[in-house]
């Protein structure tokens, strides 16, 4: 029998971050720069750091694992789990390590790439799933260890980042509280963020040659970067919030993607969102890519102050480019 169309609620959070930190004392140590240099220009104080024997995979089981528990389902009854990141512990993608991991033996689980977009994308392709009735409890986690691919000698880029993840629980639901969103890529741009792979040529035959190599440290365009974000970011809340029948007045909390403290407030200003909407937990963790919304999220639960029915505008956005939003009420 066809199963039919039904609506999603997120019903559980969870968030994991190394237990080693760097505050920007430290990393002045490291590079030439200070406290008051970064935390001026980025709002960033310290980061989450993952130690050589720390794997991307536990750091998602563990998240994965607080989200289930706040959701009251056995990781045995997850139908799917996707994993958005960019830093898989193996390139052929670390999903099932964490489905391994979890014990969740009917899951199926893949990874899924969209940088810091990875969690806003995950959300949205997770409603699928569910809404066309294939699935019923889903398991999204984003997670990432920039730390691996930073240039630990360039002040502009390894003060941003940090390690952590974040996950959330999304089952069907009677009542769909996905309310909207809106997904948008744009490959141009693609030279403002990326981990470019470089490889040198490897002859095998006197005819046939292939390449070998690896990947180069995270390359940024700061600038480019920024002025992507204010643009394009409120004009994409903006449309996942038409798609709902909302306007900013009836959200309440704005939710972005963790990259600059800058980014928040001016996104917030162009959407006329009050700071005492905006969530940040940025000072804390610094850019964790796909786990910052997640993070920031379950941080903000846990502290109380979202509440059941609460209406969340979140928005991700960096490396392809990429950006999305998705409105949504906390269940829970």
């Amino acid at each position: 029998m066809q199963q039919v169309a039904t609506g999603l609620a997120v019903t559980g959070s969870g968030s994991a971050a190394p237990e080693t930190s760097l505050d920007n004392d430290g990393l002045s140590q490291i590079v030439d720069t200070s406290d008051e240099w970064i935390a001026s220009r980025t709002g960033i104080r310290s980061r989450h750091l993952s130690g050589p024997d720390e794997s991307l995979a536990k750091l998602g089981a563990i998240a994965a694992r607080n989200a289930l528990s706040m959701a009251q389902v056995e990781a045995t009854d997850i139908d799917l789990i996707l994993l958005a990141t960019s830093t898989p512990d193996d390139l052929f993608g670390s999903a099932c390590q964490i489905q391994a991991e979890l014990g969740a033996k009917h899951a199926v689980a893949f990874d899924l790439t969209a940088a810091c977009s990875g969690f806003v994308f995950g959300m949205i392709t997770a409603a699928q799933f569910i809404r066309t009735g294939v699935y019923r409890n889903v398991l999204l986690i984003g997670a990432d260890v920039l730390s691996r691919w930073v240039d630990w000698t360039d002040r502009r880029s390894c003060v941003l980042f940090g390690d952590g993840a974040g996950a959330v629980v999304l089952q069907a639901n009677e009542n769909d509280r996905l309310l909207g969103f809106a997904l948008q890529s744009d490959g141009c741009l693609h030279d403002c963020l990326n981990v470019q792979y470089q490889g040198k040529p490897r002859p095998l035959t006197d005819n046939i040659t292939v390449s070998q190599g690896t990947y180069q440290p995270v390359s940024m365009n700061g600038k480019e970067v920024y002025r992507f974000a204010v643009n394009r970011v409120p004009e994409v809340v903006e449309k996942a919030l038409f798609q709902a029948d909302l306007t900013t007045n009836d959200i309440d909390w704005l939710l972005l993607h963790q990259a600059n403290q800058r980014i928040l407030d001016a996104v917030a200003k162009r959407l006329k969102v009050p700071a005492e909407k905006v969530i940040s937990n940025i000072a804390n963790y610094g850019n964790t890519s796909a786990a910052t919304i997640p993070l920031a999220l379950d941080e903000t639960v846990r502290q109380g102050h979202i509440k059941p029915g609460d209406t969340i505008a979140a928005s991700g956005f960096g490396a392809g480019l990429s950006w999305g939003a998705v409105v949504f009420q906390w269940q829970r």
